[in-house]
């Protein structure tokens, strides 16, 4: 609703521990921040357009993708990969703003993690309908580093599960602002986001955003 960004405001910054290696960092992202990460993603979006991207197996994917960073995480009939390249362009993916960059290093600090330097931003869009289903991040060349990923726009349920895909997942529902790191033990745990319902957040209108950031090589 047009209030969530009012109420998200009201919220103060609380951490919780998931699981070993994983944590929740609530309300971590302040008004102003988010209004800058906003307006970064447009930037993004306008060099390197968000697309629905095909998993090997030749399923279209439900959530709009695109990339920033010094590699994009690009999925097609040929496997999951990172790459330095936009395939739609065959140009280098949009620089990382610095701030970001920060944003996830202090981020990774606050869970445990230091020194976090993520050279690849996955940037996802949701809208109604959307899912993403249990999965691993495994395509890093470094597991020791940390997954970051922040919530912006509609709230969503974030499922997180165990070493095996049918472990059942803790649901967990995220606002706007809230941010969610994982390594260390947790680092290869199913994870994933519960179809999104419908909605319209002050924002980001009818779509949740959420980046993703990795060390990627």
């Amino acid at each position: 609703m047009t209030g969530d960004l009012f109420a998200a405001l009201e919220r103060t910054p609380v951490q919780e521990m998931i699981v070993e290696g994983a944590h929740l960092l609530s309300a971590f992202v302040d008004e102003a921040t988010a209004v800058q990460l906003v307006a970064a993603i447009e930037s993004v979006l306008a060099a390197a357009p968000l697309r629905h991207m095909e998993t090997p197996g030749g399923f279209r994917m439900s959530v709009a993708m695109s990339n920033c960073g010094q590699y994009g995480w690009v999925t097609d009939r040929r496997g999951y990969r990172y790459q330095a390249e936009d395939p739609l362009s065959g140009r280098p993916w949009p620089a990382l703003p610095a701030f970001l960059a920060e944003l996830a290093a202090r981020a990774a600090e606050a869970a445990g993690f230091r020194d976090f330097a993520p050279d690849a931003c996955l940037i996802n869009r949701y809208e109604p309908g959307a899912r993403m289903s249990l999965h691993q991040d495994k395509n890093e060349l470094d597991m020791l580093q940390p997954i970051v990923s922040i919530s912006l726009g509609l709230p969503a349920t974030f499922l997180f599960g165990g070493r095996e895909r049918a472990d059942k997942p803790r649901r967990m529902r995220l606002e706007s602002g809230d941010v969610v790191v994982w390594g260390g033990p947790a680092r290869l745990l199913f994870h994933g986001v519960d179809t999104l319902p419908d909605g319209h957040h002050r924002l980001t209108g009818r779509c949740r955003y959420n980046l993703t950031l990795r060390r990627a090589r």
